[in-house]
């Protein structure tokens, strides 16, 4: 355990050190809804629109601003005054950074919670302190030394270290067999933040699987089982939490108004900087296919819009693909999940079980969502990284996944003064995570592929290297920062979207053979 907090500690002190980093516009959402809370009535708090960066995060984040704008007070008063649109002041940065490094505890004991579990479950194995040889300390400091959370929370700005630790802290329930407290956990966690409805579908599946129903000595279900006190004790927690977040605003009749600055559907297809998912493949093949009919004289040149590539966050017609409306999105990302959540109905084999199909639902989720922020690639790293020091399998999936699916974050922070920290960051924690995962399956390290990778895997990974030196320094020296500002963007997305759809396929297939393979024994 001293060789845990020894990590927690080096991190945190590490955060510290990113406190005078570049700051996105998140940092002035969040400014701005701390003054919304802590100057106006809640009746006002979905309303308020003097800066576009307006509430539209669930009632219970809300709160949480408010709480902390009472804090926020004793440092700047001025932060808090709604006409101050993009107030800034020494005093603001340091609280606000604070106030993200102190909620991380959240998250710091959500890991040691895990920690504690797989510890649990090793403890005849004679398990050491080495954080190069213990599976469970190997898995703790991966989940510290989260690239993504880091440059996330730390330098571009958000607050997603405790939400992941509410999520953790729900996974090691069920892991635990405590299925109230997970359902109590993920009830708050969608409160919070509403993204996370996109692996609710996991949690319904298990819980009336697992708890509500029993299984029979060989898996499968005891119709007669059904518990109706178990289901009504999953809806009285459930309700409850939403009643307590939502209740003020059922009692004002705000709710629609509350529902519709959660869910926008006017913000288009696809995020300002593709997510690398589907659709970015499927917008380049469009502007492809456009670029080849205008030269073949099959499509006029002024019907082609650079809208798409034009880094803005708006509603855009594609060219000669059909164009995408969100309904169509919610269905494929539906069909996406539901191989996973059938298998996780009809062969359910405990806390693995489930973390495959969360997994895949946030898999199918990011995949084919409606404009899909790059940001929510943490969905499927850190429950992947639970599955990582089991099997080699999966611990190949995470290794790709991890190291792309961070690299797809670079863009966001395109300062001079990040690209040492985060190509450094990058490198160190990637390199941790493929050195602590052979070691926990004894493999060496190789000259021709990196360990647990195929060669041609290892040549995907390691062409990151020339994709980078392109965009941090080529592009600048070709004189395209002007001409061409989206194209460094365009070709992380492309190349990373490549990457994640592998993993996606792949590591769905490995979930559907175990279980094929289970049925034949």
């Amino acid at each position: 355990m001293a060789a845990f907090w020894s990590v927690a500690a080096a991190v945190s002190c590490f955060k510290l050190l990113l406190l005078p980093s570049y700051k996105s516009t998140d940092f002035h959402v969040h400014r701005n809804w701390l003054a919304i809370t802590n100057s106006l009535p809640v009746r006002k708090w979905y309303f308020e629109d003097t800066s576009e960066w307006t509430l539209d995060y669930p009632p219970l984040f809300a709160w949480f601003e408010y709480c902390l704008s009472i804090l926020a007070g004793f440092f700047d008063p001025e932060m808090l005054k709604v006409e101050n649109i993009d107030y800034v002041s020494e005093a603001t940065v340091v609280f606000q950074r604070l106030s993200v490094i102190v909620t991380d505890l959240l998250y710091i004991y959500a890991v040691k919670e895990i920690y504690n579990y797989f510890s649990s479950l090793r403890k005849n194995v004679g398990d050491t302190e080495d954080i190069l040889q213990s599976p469970p300390l190997i898995l703790a400091a991966i989940l510290l030394t989260n690239f993504g959370l880091i440059i996330i929370d730390h330098i571009h700005f958000q607050y997603n270290g405790f939400l992941y630790g509410i999520l953790l802290l729900s996974v090691v329930r069920i892991l635990q067999g405590h299925n109230m407290a997970a359902a109590f956990c993920f009830a708050v966690l969608l409160n919070f933040k509403h993204i996370f409805l996109y692996i609710a579908p996991a949690y319904f599946i298990y819980l009336l699987r697992c708890y509500v129903f029993t299984s029979n000595e060989d898996g499968s279900l005891r119709w007669r089982s059904f518990s109706p006190l178990r289901l009504i004790g999953l809806g009285v927690i459930v309700v409850g939490v939403f009643t307590l977040s939502f209740g003020p605003f059922i009692i004002l009749g705000q709710v629609p108004q509350v529902l519709s600055r959660l869910f926008p559907f006017k913000r288009g297809l696809c995020h300002a900087y593709w997510a690398p998912n589907f659709w970015a493949i499927y917008n380049i093949a469009d502007k492809t296919l456009a670029v080849a009919g205008t030269r073949l004289r099959l499509i006029e040149a002024g019907n082609q819009s650079a809208s798409m590539t034009g880094g803005l966050v708006q509603e855009f017609q594609h060219i000669v693909l059909p164009s995408i409306p969100p309904l169509v999105t919610f269905i494929l990302s539906a069909i996406s999940m539901l191989p996973a959540l059938y298998t996780l109905w009809s062969r359910p084999r405990g806390g693995q079980t489930f973390l495959r199909a969360l997994t895949l639902c946030a898999f199918g989720s990011f995949m084919f969502g409606w404009h899909v922020h790059e940001k929510a690639v943490l969905m499927i790293i850190i429950p992947l990284s639970l599955l990582a020091i089991d099997k080699k399998k999966d611990a190949q999936i995470y290794l790709i996944m991890s190291t792309i699916g961070h690299y797809s974050l670079f863009p966001l922070l395109f300062t001079q003064f990040e690209t040492p920290i985060k190509i450094c960051l990058l490198a160190f924690t990637s390199l941790y995570a493929f050195t602590g995962i052979a070691n926990i399956f004894r493999l060496p390290w190789s000259y021709t592929s990196l360990p647990l990778l195929s060669t041609l895997e290892s040549l995907y990974i390691v062409g990151i290297v020339p994709l980078e030196l392109y965009n941090s320094v080529i592009h600048h020296c070709l004189g395209l920062t002007y001409k061409l500002p989206f194209l460094p963007l365009l070709l992380t997305s492309i190349y990373c979207a490549i990457g994640v759809t592998y993993c996606w396929l792949k590591f769905y297939w490995i979930t559907l053979h175990d279980k094929s393979k289970q049925k034949q024994s």
